[in-house]
């Protein structure tokens, strides 16, 4: 099915919220590829977009809703349409 503008503003992009133990909030994008390498895109207050291997789920924690809510806002300002999940999962084939 070709994308439309129209189809691309009804769909959502999953977003994971997790937490550094330095407090600093990461979004992952579990369903948007970075590159070849299996790398995701994921996006901070600092640093804002780059890369995040799937591994950043060891060495972090899941965000709180009061935690990630500054984080969800900008990128809601940013033009996300996001639909917040809990697990980090692979997308099917």
């Amino acid at each position: 099915m070709r994308q439309t503008r129209k189809t691309r503003q009804a769909e959502k992009d999953r977003v994971i919220f997790r937490v550094f133990a330095d407090g600093e909030v990461l979004a992952l994008f579990p369903f948007i590829k970075w590159d070849d390498r299996g790398d995701i895109l994921s996006y901070m207050h600092t640093g804002q977009h780059g890369p995040a291997s799937r591994e950043v789920v060891t060495v972090t924690r899941p965000a709180t809703r009061a935690e990630y809510t500054p984080l969800m806002r900008e990128l809601r300002r940013l033009g996300y349409r996001l639909e917040v999940g809990k697990r980090l999962i692979r997308p099917t084939r």
